[in-house]
């Protein structure tokens, strides 16, 4: 029988419980020790272990630790569309098939009524360095997250949704999660807003809010395309890098779905580089993407089709942004701000609304 690892609380993260994940990697490993060296809430309680074990050659030293939000408004806003099971599905049954670095997983657990916890090792134990939600990337690391994007969209382009091992992507828990950014999109926009002032130019106040009233019909259109498996939360703090910042790894696959590879690309842009060093090579960064998916067996891109889409979806990754400051407790604040200002920019510069036909 399985054994149970999912515990509700930083200080449930004891020898006994660790050692249960110990005995799935080998039966000789002993835990001697466990100790919390570091703990973060935001959508998520992320805890950092160090755990002491007499098989390091075996089993990583240090773990991270992922917990149902003790931060009552994420907890509320992540519990109903169940965010963590769904990372903790991708991880159990989706993650193997993925051309991306992920970090190694070592535990995902996931029970109707008890929650749901994941457990990985520490990028650090590789020398993996991660992202601030609010770094600017380089060029030089811009195209490699493009790259890696479009080699993955690529190998899942109009087919995932009819594999049924992945259609679960699409299913009741995603509509649940659209229904429910739908419901509260007005007030949550308004509240955003408010909270934003200056860093959000006013010229976008009246899009925003009437993108927010025509929400369902915004994301038909967005979902209009062909589909891929997409990660759907591609910000700076959702990567990481070895030393020498030449290879990137992705991480929080909460968000994961089926859905426009451009819409990876739209919000890692936005949120990922200065505006400045967006608007000046953002086409070159689209042209590559085109080039890497071609190159991986997708026909029919067309640039300016590509760039319509990615100004589309633009207004998501704002909306996203938004929503984080309104809600709380998601995401260090300063970061926030920051982001905001940057997809704002990108939403102003490029008229992204008038790229939505319902607005």
């Amino acid at each position: 029988m399985k054994q149970d690892i999912i515990v509700n609380q930083p200080g449930d993260l004891t020898v006994a419980w660790a050692q249960k994940i110990a005995d799935k990697h080998h039966s000789n490993i002993i835990v001697a020790k466990v100790d919390v060296v570091a703990l973060n809430i935001g959508t998520t309680t992320r805890v950092c272990v160090a755990v002491e074990h007499n098989a390091s050659k075996t089993l990583p030293n240090r773990w991270f630790v992922k917990l149902p939000s003790l931060a009552w408004r994420a907890r509320m806003i992540t519990a109903l569309p169940r965010l963590l099971h769904t990372e903790v599905r991708f991880y159990n049954e989706v993650a193997a098939t993925v051309p991306l670095t992920l970090p190694v997983c070592l535990a995902a657990q996931s029970r109707f009524g008890r929650g749901s916890i994941l457990v990985l090792a520490d990028v650090a134990e590789s020398q993996g360095i991660p992202s601030a939600a609010s770094d600017t990337l380089t060029l030089a690391q811009a195209i490699l997250v493009v790259e890696q994007l479009a080699i993955s969209h690529a190998q899942y382009w109009d087919n995932v949704h009819l594999d049924p091992d992945y259609r679960w992507l699409a299913g009741p828990v995603r509509r649940l999660e659209d229904s429910l950014g739908t419901a509260l999109a007005v007030p949550l926009m308004k509240r955003g807003l408010q909270l934003a002032g200056t860093l959000i130019p006013s010229v976008l106040n009246a899009p925003c809010m009437h993108y927010a009233r025509r929400r369902r019909s915004a994301m038909r259109f967005l979902a209009d395309a062909p589909q891929t498996l997409v990660h759907h939360d591609c910000h700076p703090g959702n990567l990481f890098w070895n030393e020498q910042r030449s290879k990137v790894g992705f991480l929080d696959w909460q968000l994961v779905r089926i859905g426009e590879g451009v819409s990876d690309v739209a919000y890692f842009l936005a949120t990922a580089l200065s505006p400045e060093m967006r608007k000046r090579h953002e086409a070159e960064l689209l042209a590559r993407y085109a080039q890497i998916l071609t190159e991986n067996g997708v026909t029919g891109i067309d640039s300016d089709r590509l760039m319509q889409r990615y100004r589309a979806h633009l207004v998501y990754a704002l909306e996203a942004m938004i929503v984080t400051l309104a809600v709380g407790g998601m995401m260090n604040v300063e970061c926030n701000l920051e982001l905001i200002r940057r997809t704002a920019t990108a939403v102003k510069e490029l008229d992204a609304f008038s790229a939505l036909p319902m607005l």
